[in-house]
């Protein structure tokens, strides 16, 4: 495949009145000074506190990064007001997009399709991105992870796994001690030989130890464990290696009852967890004392009971979600096609949205039911689908039982013909899904990762690095650089084969 162009990064940096950036102090630095220099794009604001907990440990990074001289940050503002803006910038080390361009860093914004902050994408010296997961990057490794590439990444969790101690998961080059609620110091060498649980929350209150505050090498118990959710909770052997990277989950559904955390534990749990899924139904899941109804358009309430014995679709969505928005479209139409021809069928809205404003204005665009705003039930049903991705759509047969937890897969390969919602069902679309695949070729280059060769690959669910859309089911993927391209991306001819992230295609 012929080489395409790819977007000049720094051009886009520019505006036909400014060639420049700036830095805390009014100097203005030429945007071209950052040629042949591996640079971040920080998309950050100063009224979010996870931009602020985040920006220090972005600072620690660059000062010690920097100082080689090949290495720059951006930062990209979503500020709406000048001062805060100042104030929060007077921080940072680095160059900004002035404030004063709101265009540039509109058209930033847009460009990337950033859906939350903080958000930093690298960028290598050839002009190429290297990754858009900086934050998770540095959140988890720190200055180890320079140049923050995925093959860096992988090296790093290769050689913790070769030398994994109770020392190297705990203890940091300043520091060989932990703390107890009371503060007072416990060396590492104290423990060990223990079963020692790390839990990623709040300290206050808990009767354990901890990193102290400022301390980030509690990445370390990240990197070992591979786990990248809060609240993570890793138990560690006696000897030292993990025995399980997370049993949070465990401990909140089953209590003490998890302990000791063995496999044999673990398969005695998935047995008490197979007798609650075949115990499950409708009222099960959707009643909870006297909150035994959803609502309609109207605002009217709809009794959970006269949904009993009808194939339900518990769609998990918020207003702010940018891939909810692309599954939504084709979800409607499926929604209308199913409904003109089988009338024992409903979707019932259960809403992430932060105001009653945000969820008013997404529930007026459906045509389906919903658990009013705050409901105390979306809590037990976010709890039971968790391990689901961040907005399953969940299909829930006739019987009231689980029927399928990826339904936006099949959804939008096949839209009404996933109905009707049962176990033979989904088995014969998974066939399909699997015999569409043996068209395509297993591998492929592409001038997008030109590095390596794309494998095709099963996936649930993806980011595609060409167009920046969702895709589920299929991919070309580069394991190494956690590098996705939608079968439709990856296997566009010359002509049609864009690198810019804001073309749009109409692809699954």
């Amino acid at each position: 495949m012929t080489e395409t162009a790819t977007p000049d990064y720094l051009f886009l940096l520019s505006s036909t009145e400014r060639d420049f950036l700036v830095r805390n102090n009014g100097d203005q630095v030429k945007v071209d000074s950052l040629k042949g220099k591996k640079f971040g794009l920080y998309f950050s604001a100063s009224w979010y506190r996870r931009c602020h907990r985040f920006t220090p440990n972005l600072v620690e990074v660059y000062n010690e990064v920097a100082s080689k001289g090949d290495f720059e940050v951006v930062f990209v503002s979503a500020d709406k007001d000048e001062e805060p803006f100042n104030g929060y910038f007077s921080k940072m080390p680095w160059l900004a997009v002035p404030f004063s361009d709101s265009e540039t860093r509109y058209q930033l914004d847009v460009l990337f399709k950033v859906s939350e902050i903080p958000y930093l994408v690298i960028i290598g010296e050839n002009g190429k991105i290297l990754g858009d997961h900086g934050v998770g990057t540095i959140q988890k490794y720190g200055v180890e992870g320079y140049p923050f590439t995925a093959e860096r990444r992988r090296e790093l969790d290769e050689a913790a796994k070769q030398e994994q101690s109770l020392r190297s998961i705990l203890v940091s080059p300043f520091r060989d001690f932990v703390i107890s609620p009371d503060g007072n110091k416990v060396p590492v060498s104290e423990l060990e030989g223990k079963t020692v649980e790390s839990f990623e929350q709040d300290f206050k209150n808990m009767p354990w130890f901890s990193f102290p505050f400022e301390d980030n090498s509690w990445g370390n118990v990240f990197r070992y464990s591979e786990s990248s959710v809060l609240p993570t909770l890793v138990v560690i052997g006696p000897d030292g290696k993990i025995l399980h990277a997370n049993v949070a989950n465990a401990i909140e559904e089953h209590g003490v009852l998890a302990y000791p955390f063995t496999p044999e534990k673990f398969k005695e749990l998935l047995e008490i967890e197979k007798a609650k899924e075949e115990a499950q139904t409708l009222e099960s899941l959707l009643v909870l004392g006297d909150l035994n109804f959803v609502i309609g358009k109207d605002g009217a309430k709809v009794p959970v009971s006269e949904l009993v014995g009808k194939n339900i679709i518990l769609h998990h969505s918020t207003h702010g979600c940018r891939s909810c928005r692309g599954f939504l479209p084709k979800l409607i139409k499926t929604y209308h096609d199913i409904k003109a021809k089988d009338h024992s069928f409903e979707v019932i809205f259960i809403s992430s949205d932060r105001n009653q404003a945000s969820f008013d204005e997404f529930f007026s665009s459906v045509p389906w039911l919903a658990l009013p705003f705050r409901d105390e039930r979306k809590k037990n049903l976010v709890k039971k689908f968790k391990n689901q991705g961040t907005h399953p759509a969940i299909a829930i047969g006739l019987s009231g039982r689980t029927v399928s937890k990826k339904l936006r897969q099949f959804i939008a390969y096949f839209g009404p013909d996933a109905y009707p919602f049962t176990e033979e069902k989904f088995k014969h679309l998974d066939e399909q899904l699997e015999e569409m695949a043996k068209q395509w070729p297993e591998k492929v280059k592409h001038n997008l990762h030109a590095e390596h060769e794309l494998l095709l690959t099963r996936r649930d669910s993806y980011n595609c690095d060409g167009c920046r859309e969702t895709g589920y089911a299929w991919s070309y993927l580069c394991k190494n650089c956690d590098f996705d391209l939608h079968p439709n991306c990856a296997l566009k001819n010359d002509e049609e084969t864009d690198s810019d992230p804001t073309d749009k295609r109409e692809f699954v």
